[in-house]
């Protein structure tokens, strides 16, 4: 049906009045028309209409039927066996827009998935499904804003929905299922951090976004946004007949759709596209499949050619790709012609594709020697290897509203894995359902004399129990990297470069902020300030120069400083200090003090904040006086040489100890 935008879509920025941004607005649009491509990923700095234009979308969908306040918004003529709203003979069927659910990052699983009716619960004895965020989306858009910083309890039920196209809900006794199939769209800028692979690939399409840079379409953003600020019905009226004939296109392509054929050498084609670019699994072979079909439909014709396999290829192949985790996506447009050229036969159409607006990443920058320290070098990155566990159990038995992969916690919102109950102190916020009747139980005969019986179960306030809860909550890394002259002696930057990239990785895989302190000569400096995104960390490492004196105090004063400011701004975040350095110190404070022993009063102050620290000897072999061990200690910290951070070399020593205790 084309009907006209509902009221509810007054304030919506026209998807067409977008600037710019093409093969965003390519991605969203294919998978209007095609549901089954699998949804679309938006990568982006800010400012760069992400969240606008998946808003916008919903818009140019086509109304869909509905049974009239039904929670799962059901098919008039076929809604699911288990929805009890729709169980009766009498259904009214309305027409409605396509729903956008917007899924918060705070959200909890239960907010997500579903719970238990409590109050049916208490009043009638009966187990009821609350239905939730997935249910609402059925047969509409899901939206995630931020989704790289999404809880990984929430993650994981995701993946499941969308894989099976249906919620299964296991919990306190309820055991339910719903159809949940809908649209998925995810924002997030790539400095936060990442996504998960194994959810990254669950996205159809992946795009990747940039601010524009000329002038004039930039005036144009402009213009555009303050007349619909000054008059958004004027401003939407404007566009109206440009939106209409969108929406047409996209009808008629549903529509044209099903006929759409590929032969045989397109489909050879695609299979071996993704077989060159080393791409896991048949996700995105598939994939392409469906999009290219849905462009042809687009493009009103009846089958798929060369040129639009290319261009959904790098939407589909660019976030699947092998890479490591701090390297940009790249795709190589000049060798997909030169594959298409290979495998098509000459009548076949491989122009280049219309893969709208992109500008080339900059060519990186050699590291440059510093103009002012002719004492001064800069050395390569060692190679970088896994790390060995550093997983860490919270030093206070507070309750966080971080999440993350690394230190235990308590967590005080809904989101935690439920672990026992509690008495509540204060007013019930996550009722322990089990518990609480636990509470209740011995005393319902007595209860039952002085009261009307209208209760299935006679609950108190004394009764209620708080869930406790507990999950990985992730870490405020700071390095402090010890750049002075004694760390280019045999290389020993290289490998201290080396171990932090490492460390840098498995930062970005359990979702820790990280900062980084430098310090050599007479002072220290903040080279990055805390950060989502390691892969800048990895930046300014690529640049760090070595020489001179060791600080090492005024290092460890600053990250002191540092830890307490962002303890302050972000209490449930734990710190965990990370130094790399021989601990050679030959720089105080002030003074006449002695420089060593300047830095070991400070590592004194930071054990009694409870700061989780690591301290890694860069060359244990030639620590004759035990200085490394000694920071360590006061720090009340772990001392690892560096050679032993290595996962394989934990491996190693305990495929030792077994043949010993075998021979």
């Amino acid at each position: 049906m084309n009907q006209p935008i509902s009221s509810n879509q007054d304030t919506i920025f026209p998807f067409s009045a977008i600037v710019g941004q093409e093969r965003m607005k390519l991605a969203l649009i294919l998978n209007a028309i095609n549901p089954a491509i699998g949804g679309v990923l938006i990568r982006g700095e800010k400012g760069t209409a992400k969240s606008t234009a998946a808003r916008s979308l919903a818009a140019l969908l086509p109304q869909i039927e509905v049974v009239t306040g039904c929670p799962y918004s059901c098919e008039p003529t076929a809604p699911f066996a288990g929805c009890d709203f729709c169980a009766g003979e009498q259904r009214r069927a309305v027409g409605r827009q396509v729903r956008l659910v917007e899924l918060p990052v705070s959200a909890t699983e239960e907010a997500v998935v579903g719970t238990l009716d409590i109050e049916a619960a208490i009043r009638e004895g009966s187990r009821r499904f609350e239905p939730g965020l997935l249910a609402a989306a059925h047969r509409g858009i899901l939206y995630i804003d931020e989704v790289n910083l999404l809880n990984d309890h929430v993650v994981d039920v995701l993946l499941d929905s969308a894989a099976m196209g249906r919620n299964f809900v296991e919990r306190e006794g309820i055991s339910f299922s719903h159809p949940a199939q809908f649209l998925l769209i995810g924002t997030m800028n790539p400095e936060e951090g990442d996504l998960r692979p194994q959810f990254i690939d669950r996205f159809g399409l992946a795009v990747e976004i940039d601010h524009i840079r000329d002038a004039e379409r930039r005036a144009d953003v402009i213009r555009r946004r303050i007349a619909y600020e000054s008059a958004p019905g004027a401003f939407q009226e404007g566009w109206s007949d440009t939106e209409a004939t969108e929406r047409k296109r996209i009808a008629d392509a549903k529509a044209l759709l099903p006929s759409v054929t590929v032969d045989d050498a397109i489909l050879t084609f695609i299979a071996r596209l993704c077989a060159e670019h080393e791409v896991d699994g048949l996700r995105a072979d598939i994939v392409i499949y469906k999009a290219a079909q849905t462009l042809a439909a687009y493009r009103g014709r009846s089958s798929v050619t060369p040129d639009d396999v290319l261009t959904v290829a790098e939407m589909a192949l660019l976030h699947r790709m092998r890479r490591q985790p701090f390297d940009d996506p790249e795709m190589n447009r000049d060798k997909l012609q030169d594959m298409a050229h290979d495998l098509l036969p000459p009548h076949q159409d491989t122009s280049k594709p219309d893969m709208g607006d992109v500008t080339p990443p900059e060519a990186p920058h050699d590291n440059q020697q510093p103009e002012d320290g002719a004492d001064e070098d800069v050395f390569g990155i060692g190679e970088s290897f896994q790390v060995k566990p550093l997983n860490l159990d919270a030093l206070d038995r507070r309750a966080r509203a971080s999440h993350g992969r690394r230190t235990v916690s308590r967590v005080r919102d809904h989101r935690g894995r439920y672990v026992g109950a509690m008495l509540p102190d204060g007013k019930v916020t996550d009722l322990a359902v089990d518990a609480t009747v636990r509470a209740a139980s011995p005393f319902q005969v007595r209860r039952a004399a002085y009261t009307d019986g209208n209760l299935a179960l006679n609950v108190e306030p004394w009764d209620l129990r708080q869930k406790v809860r507990e999950s990985r909550v992730g870490n405020l890394v700071v390095f402090l990297l010890d750049s002075s002259g004694s760390m280019g002696a045999r290389q020993r930057m290289v490998a201290a470069k080396g171990a932090v990239i490492s460390l840098l990785m498995d930062a970005y895989q359990r979702r820790d902020r990280v900062a980084m302190i430098a310090f050599r000569g007479a002072k220290s400096e903040v080279a990055l300030p805390p950060t989502g995104s390691p892969k800048l960390a990895r930046q300014r490492l690529d640049d760090m120069p070595t020489g001179g004196r060791t600080p090492l105090a005024q290092a460890l004063a600053d990250a002191h400083k540092l830890i307490q400011q962002q303890q302050r701004r972000s209490p449930d975040t734990p710190p965990l200090l990370t130094i790399v350095s021989d601990c050679r110190a030959n720089v105080g404070m002030s003074g006449g003090n002695d420089p060593y022993e300047d830095a070991l009063r400070i590592c004194e102050a930071i054990r009694q904040d409870k700061v989780h620290s690591i301290v890694l000897d860069p060359a244990p072999l030639s620590n004759r006086f035990g200085l490394v061990e000694r920071v360590a200690d006061a720090l009340g910290g772990e001392y690892i040489p560096l050679n032993e951070l290595r996962a394989d070399a934990i491996r190693a020593a305990v495929r030792r100890a077994q043949d010993e205790i075998l021979s």
